[in-house]
């Protein structure tokens, strides 16, 4: 056996699976290049591709010089080539054994094959193996292809989640922010991995009101999306429900800690904001939004009324108020944003969020997110985010609305997060 050549085409197999773009084409191209690149060298003259369905294995399609059997042909799992696939990975039969069932592989045109199994033996890739090759050259090779098959399609099942993930996240992301009275609004999410646990949404409660909420999940990817999805209907089940805020949230959390996900501790801040400047509001283990006070330049913190949500079905929240005066500002987070590090691994804390606050009181709501989230990218020096990072803030103007702003700025783009 010459090992450089043996090598070479298993580079060119491995090519062929690196650019397939689903699962399905994955294994079809995998073996007509496996029939291609190893006629030669290992004798492999054609080969079949089953997948499981209901107990049993499919014929899907035929490879090479392989005998022409109609698609849907069955195989049992409990075949003995089979199962010794699943547990081995790789297995060499021909009709001499006593395990083979002869009149099957004559149905197939087979004297002497090899099978391998990956995907969670939801595939199995049968290769029709010429009778005078070494079974070691065949069973390393094969080996080398499956390992590296049985990765590639877990990886494209993992990609599978991700962007179901990002499909959940994208449809509960409000897609316009609210306009009422002098209030104006902007919002911006960046999670740290392709898919992250922070949320933040904004409900209408009538012509003079609206709720807004902001939600950190633990953990990232499917699970905390799928979380997610559980505060963002939950939430707007017991708000439109006619339930008092408090009752709303301890009854979200009912609902969490009955989840059967494994991570289900989610951190909630929900406030409803009057035209008037009027908030009442419950926070559920939040880090407290930040209310600056225009008038006297100060600020306060909405601080939590209760434990996250999730681990205790007993949970008590109260609900508090506050009132925002023309010019007041209301800035919500997640801690991604004040726990962002430099790369001496200092945090970015609270005291320079409101300094920003304060150099930004005057600007738009938009504008103040943008140099929020543009601040700390440049201060963790661009590197990746170590958690999700989101931003609400929350103006009273003070003006009617369309009316232009004070103070060296742009008006305001239209509230839509398009």
């Amino acid at each position: 056996m010459d090992y450089r050549s043996l090598l070479k085409n298993v580079e060119k197999t491995l090519s062929a699976i690196e650019e397939s773009e689903d699962v399905v084409s994955t294994v079809a191209s995998v073996g007509e290049t496996v029939v291609g690149n190893f006629r030669n060298e290992l004798g492999i003259i054609g080969g079949r591709l089953y997948q499981l369905e209901d107990g049993e294995y499919v014929l899907r399609r035929g490879f090479g010089r392989s005998k022409k059997v109609s698609e849907g042909l069955t195989v049992p799992a409990s075949y003995e080539p089979i199962r010794r696939a699943i547990e081995e990975g790789v297995v060499l039969a021909d009709l001499k054994d006593p395990w083979v069932d002869r009149e099957l592989e004559a149905r197939l045109g087979v004297t002497r094959f090899a099978a391998v199994s990956f995907g969670d033996d939801r595939f199995i890739l049968s290769f029709d193996v010429h009778p005078r090759v070494a079974a070691d050259d065949l069973l390393v090779s094969l080996g080398i292809i499956r390992t590296v098959l049985d990765s590639k399609v877990k990886s494209e099942q993992l990609e599978d989640l991700l962007e179901e993930a990002r499909r959940i996240q994208q449809s509960i992301l409000p897609r316009h922010f609210p306009e009422m009275g002098d209030y104006e609004v902007w919002a911006a999410t960046e999670p740290a991995e392709a898919v992250g646990g922070d949320f933040y949404d904004f409900i209408t409660l009538g012509p003079d009101a609206f709720g807004t909420a902001i939600a950190d999940a633990s953990g990232h990817g499917l699970v905390a999306a799928l979380l997610v999805r559980d505060v963002y209907v939950g939430l707007r089940m017991g708000i439109k429900g006619d339930l008092k805020i408090a009752r709303a949230i301890e009854r979200l959390n009912r609902i969490l800690n009955k989840s059967r996900l494994s991570t289900k501790f989610v951190s909630l801040f929900y406030g409803e904001l009057e035209a008037n400047g009027e908030i009442i509001y419950v926070n559920a283990g939040h880090p407290g939004p930040i209310h600056l006070h225009a008038r006297t330049r100060s600020f306060s913190e909405m601080e939590s009324t209760g434990m996250v949500l999730g681990p205790s079905p007993n949970a008590v929240y109260g609900r508090r108020a506050a009132k925002m005066e023309p010019g007041d500002l209301l800035l919500l987070y997640t801690d991604g944003i004040v726990e962002a590090h430099d790369l001496r691994g200092r945090e970015f804390g609270l005291d320079r969020v409101r300094r920003i606050l304060l150099d930004y009181r005057k600007r738009s709501a938009r504008e103040t997110v943008e140099k929020l989230m543009s601040t700390v990218r440049q201060f963790s020096a661009g590197r990746a985010a170590e958690d999700d990072r989101t931003v609400v803030v929350i103006r009273r103007t003070g003006r009617p609305r369309g009316a232009q702003p004070e103070g060296p700025t742009s008006p305001a783009a239209s509230p839509s997060a398009d």
